[in-house]
């Protein structure tokens, strides 16, 4: 089975020129009839017709219940609303949007090094009251997330704010995460043995980086709706591990995304196993990959 992403017949990025085509789509993957789509963002069928059909767009005060409902990114929703639409390409199964086709795949790892200290204010620590709630239901459509992970990552953010990160548009709508664990040495051999699974983990498994001889950090999920975002959050990781005091340490992690696998390669991590294809409810095919490493020879080699 290919190492791919696939949902049903929809593979990579796809171009869409109207939210109609988008829309449609997004049921179809879904197996969403356009009766239960209507009571989800709570219009009548005739509405999804017209809005499926081209006939109208979708209201300004409407669009925010069809972001909330189909996790689609805003800026994707905005740019296909319009009376001329800008045509935008979109992978659901990444959830990752992009204007041109040369901005769909990911760039290699100088893009990344180049522009280090590049940042925006668009990007903050996570406020697990007001974002947890719209960043799981993101993280459910992709991969395994137990209801247990939450307390995970809150405690993660209180130890380490500086890796547990989110990142929005300039509009304030959800735009991409990360979410970091600092875990402890028999956590990382258990999941590095396959003697326990990620979504296995639990607040006990957690510790205080600061305090430990070598520091280890379980990449949970690093996500973002397009590579601008995806830049941003991963710089702002780069930037806080390249000047911790302990240059010991070891990230690893099993990162759902079929377009950063060779990145992470090139960013110094090496892979220890590659498991067998699942295939999501949805119809995803997910490979998980077990990654760990350190990036100091990528971060300071000026090569």
């Amino acid at each position: 089975m290919s190492s791919l992403y696939f949902f049903n017949n929809f593979t990579w990025m796809k171009k869409y020129k109207a939210i109609g085509e988008l829309l449609k789509d997004y049921r179809k993957i879904n197996n969403m009839s356009q009766a239960n789509f209507a009571a989800n963002v709570d219009v009548d069928i005739r509405t999804i017709q017209r809005w499926e059909n081209g006939v109208t767009l979708i209201k300004s005060e409407k669009e925010d219940d069809i972001v909330n409902e189909t996790l689609l990114p805003y800026q994707l929703i905005r740019n296909l609303n319009a009376n001329i639409p800008i045509q935008t390409y979109y992978d659901f199964s990444l959830g990752k949007y992009s204007l041109t086709e040369l901005t769909n795949p990911l760039p290699d790892s100088s893009w990344f090094k180049a522009y280090i200290e590049n940042t925006t204010h668009r990007i903050r620590s996570i406020d697990f009251d007001t974002d947890i709630q719209y960043i799981v239901k993101y993280m459910q459509y992709f991969k395994t997330v137990s209801k247990s992970i939450a307390k995970v990552i809150e405690e993660s953010i209180k130890i380490l704010p500086e890796m547990n990160l989110i990142i929005t548009d300039e509009s304030g709508y959800y735009s991409g995460h990360s979410f970091v664990f600092p875990i402890n040495e028999d956590t990382y051999e258990k999941l590095k043995k396959k003697e326990m699974k990620e979504d296995e983990l639990t607040v006990n498994n957690l510790v205080n980086y600061k305090s430990e001889e070598r520091p280890i950090f379980y990449g949970f999920d690093v996500s973002a709706n397009c590579n601008d975002n995806i830049f941003y959050i991963i710089n702002q990781l780069f930037r806080f591990i390249r000047d911790l005091p302990q240059q010991n340490y070891l990230y690893c992690g099993t990162p759902y995304r079929y377009d950063n696998h060779d990145l992470l390669i090139q960013f110094g991590l090496e892979k220890i196993w590659d498991e067998e294809d699942i295939i999501t409810e949805q119809g995803l095919v997910i490979d998980s990959r077990f990654y760990e490493g350190n990036f100091k020879d990528f971060l300071f080699n000026n090569e």
